[in-house]
């Protein structure tokens, strides 16, 4: 990914943070779609973020999420009430459930499907809980700052003092 750089950052209100990165996103997606340049934000992991592996593709969720996804996995139906189980439990201890919990949970998972198929990776990225890691590409940034015409620069403004709230 070049010209792009990742960043830890904190938030206090997860709800606010999801909505505020949501709206960013959009916004620089429509000033991409029109302009060109890619992607400003390029991703996004939350402390909570899992990816199950299906016999499709990576699905990713965050642990709380399960029942919105189990319907949308291509395995057999032993494995989703394997998966079910753990994470019904995972999410019971909502409250107080670290990081280092959930990839416990995760190594059981994989322990209990005989296989690797749930990911964990805000472990490995050194996440706690109240944390995300993201992606942003600095050129599709820059190139927008000098193309964007007058009737977008305030979206684009709002956007970016948005992004660097966190940052």
């Amino acid at each position: 990914m070049r010209g792009s750089v990742s960043k830890v950052v904190s938030f206090e209100d997860e709800e606010e943070f999801i909505e505020e990165m949501q709206a960013v996103f959009d916004v620089f997606s429509e000033l991409s779609q029109r302009y060109g340049g890619g992607n400003v934000i390029e991703g996004v992991i939350l402390w909570d973020t899992v990816g199950i592996r299906d016999n499709d593709d990576v699905k990713i969720f965050r642990v709380g999420e399960f029942q919105f996804i189990k319907g949308t996995l291509n395995l057999p139906v032993e494995k989703i009430f394997t998966l079910e189980r753990f994470f019904d439990e995972l999410e019971s201890k909502w409250d107080e459930i670290s990081v280092e919990d959930i990839k416990y949970f995760v190594d059981l998972i994989n322990e209990a499907l005989g296989e690797e198929r749930v990911y964990y990776d805000a472990y490995d990225l050194g996440l706690k809980r109240g944390e995300a890691y993201l992606v942003i590409n600095l050129r599709a940034l820059q190139y927008l700052d000098h193309v964007i015409d007058v009737d977008d620069r305030d979206a684009f403004e709002w956007a970016l003092n948005t992004l660097m709230k966190y940052i």
